[in-house]
């Protein structure tokens, strides 16, 4: 595989898994929506031709008269869809019979359409490194790239038998029709192109290359016989039918069963792919979004765990700082008697601290009554996570400061 097509292969896959499968589902949904829009196209037409009357040529006349009674008479009537048969022949004039008729150059026919087509083949060689896949052609259909079409019409009718003179005839117009035509191959040639250096260094590097150029045409021939479902009228007092843009079908070698067959098949085959691609798209579709909805409840849920931790660790660090203020308020208002304390001159022994031994015992602790600590180490000790009293170990809840006389 090229590096190009690498690159278009890595695109479609995360294109393809993008958003959990996002993309994919929107895709399928877009053409289960165009195989339902068709299917219901093909329905509606499908009940069209089977309401249609199968009117032979020469009572085509009297349809559209029955049509139109109780009506003014005018050059033109209102169309109905009608299904015929009949023969292809050149356009009728009177005086001329069967005149005006193209002639096929590659088969020498007569014919009333002619359709060229010129196509250049490409090829692909595995290359010096061994690529032989094409990503490309896959999707932009090089491996067959049409070069030219033209296409040559006379004006042509359809009728009963080809003797003359014909019982009846209904001329054909194809002007605007954009449906496929009964065309026949008579002329299909396979030209050889030339390699040149360039194709050469595109080959080596497993890209395609030009390798013929085919030129085929198909024709309408004279006498062949087609069906044509379509929208028959009268103007200038002659039959006229064109196509309807709502039926995918106006002229065809087919049967009316064949026809009706052929579309009945089309139709089932969209409903099955219109089901199918639906309940893939659904599923795709639900399994994304599910996909986001706990993605995002659980990108919520860490937020939230995040700022309720955040909460109560400056909660604890508030509570821890109250504390701490809260013992210093009580320990500065002493400050300057404990300086007096210090600056005393001398302690005797008995009332030394017991934790310090530097300073005058000035509090007692409850309930034991012992006055063993000065104020700073009495502090110190309520401080602790299970105070006791220096002395006898008995656990201790405060201490009252004492002032002599």
């Amino acid at each position: 595989m090229s590096s190009r097509d690498q690159t278009a292969a890595t695109a479609i896959a995360s294109a393809a898994t993008a958003l959990d499968g996002l993309l994919t589902g929107l895709a399928l949904a877009f053409f289960a929506a165009r195989s339902w829009a068709k299917y219901f196209r093909s329905s509606s037409a499908l009940g069209r031709i089977f309401a249609a009357p199968s009117v032979r040529i020469s009572d085509l006349r009297s349809v559209l008269s029955d049509d139109d009674e109780g009506g003014s008479s005018t050059c033109s009537s209102s169309m109905k869809l009608v299904v015929v048969r009949g023969e292809v022949q050149p356009g009728w004039s009177p005086g001329l019979k069967g005149g005006g008729a193209l002639v096929s150059q590659g088969s020498g026919e007569r014919a009333v359409i002619v359709q060229r087509t010129s196509t250049c083949l490409y090829n692909e060689w595995r290359g010096i490194f061994g690529w032989r896949f094409d990503l490309h052609a896959i999707f932009a259909k090089k491996g067959k790239e049409r070069h030219s079409t033209s296409m040559r019409t006379v004006p042509f009718i359809l009728v009963e038998n080809g003797y003359w003179p014909y019982k009846g005839f209904v001329n054909v117009k194809l002007e605007g029709s954009k449906h496929p035509l009964p065309l026949t191959t008579v002329y299909h040639q396979l030209l050889p192109l030339q390699a040149t250096t360039y194709a050469f260094f595109q080959a080596m590097f497993g890209h395609g290359y030009p390798v013929a150029l085919l030129d085929e045409e198909k024709i309408l021939p004279v006498g062949t016989e087609v069906t044509a479902i379509g929208l028959c009228s009268l103007h200038d007092g002659n039959l006229e039918i064109k196509p309807s843009d709502d039926l995918p079908y106006f002229l065809s070698d087919m049967t009316r069963g064949e026809l009706e067959a052929d579309l009945a098949f089309n139709t089932n085959i969209l409903l099955c792919s219109g089901i199918l691609l639906g309940v893939l798209s659904v599923g795709v579709l639900g399994y994304a979004i599910r996909r986001y909805h706990l993605e995002t409840c659980s990108a919520l849920d860490a937020i939230l765990v995040a700022l309720v931790a955040a909460a109560l660790k400056n909660w604890r660090r508030l509570k821890e700082w109250r504390s701490r203020r809260h013992l210093d308020q009580e320990e500065r208002p002493t400050t300057a008697e404990t300086s007096a304390d210090d600056s005393s001159e001398e302690v005797p022994d008995g009332e030394l601290c017991v934790i310090c031994l530097t300073r005058r015992r000035r509090c007692v602790f409850i309930p034991c009554g012992h006055r063993v600590c000065c104020f700073r180490c009495a502090a110190a000790v309520k401080r602790e996570f299970s105070p006791k009293c220096p002395m006898c170990r008995q656990d201790t809840q405060n201490f009252v400061r004492v002032y002599d006389s």
